[in-house]
């Protein structure tokens, strides 16, 4: 991993979770697996309302200026799961290889993974993961993005180097 140490916010989408009837093994589990990347310096647990994540995204992007969002929840077909929707629209651009590959990866392990919608991609300079909503599904599809992650965070920060090993 690199040197940097970076700010980074766990957003965990889930209605039960938000009213407190249910645990969020998903976002701590995200805070485990990112700590060589830095602290997690906001973490919070908000119901499946597009309105309510849009506003946390730009805030933890605009004002708290954080270097990565991981989103845990929501992105699957189901009538309440909107985090894609909502992600889209905060976005400045996508980053689509990564949700490509965590699929790619993912779908070697269950065909279910097609059904995934999630997105991957950047505002101003925080870049934005949704993840699923099962530790499993953090684990397996994070695992496959964080070889990238300190290279593409680098790079958002203003990282100078040539992207070409040498």
């Amino acid at each position: 991993m690199s040197g940097a140490h970076y700010r980074i916010g766990v957003l965990t989408l889930s209605d039960k979770g938000s009213r407190g009837e249910r645990e969020d093994e998903s976002g701590r589990l995200l805070g485990e697996m990112i700590k060589p990347l830095g602290d997690v310096s906001r973490y919070q647990v908000i119901a499946d309302e597009p309105d309510e994540i849009v506003m946390m995204l730009k805030s933890w992007s605009d004002e708290l200026q954080l270097d990565l969002i991981l989103t845990t929840g929501g992105t699957g077909l189901s009538p309440r799961d909107c985090t894609p929707q909502a992600t889209a629209a905060v976005l400045d651009y996508e980053i689509p290889g990564m949700a490509e590959a965590m699929r790619a990866a993912s779908m070697q392990k269950t065909p279910h993974a097609m059904l995934s919608r999630a997105l991957v991609g950047v505002r101003g300079r925080t870049m934005i993961i949704n993840l699923p909503g099962s530790p499993k599904g953090v684990r397996e599809n994070l695992e496959v993005l964080l070889p990238a992650l300190p290279h593409g965070l680098a790079k958002l920060q203003g990282d100078p180097a040539d992207c070409a090993r040498p």
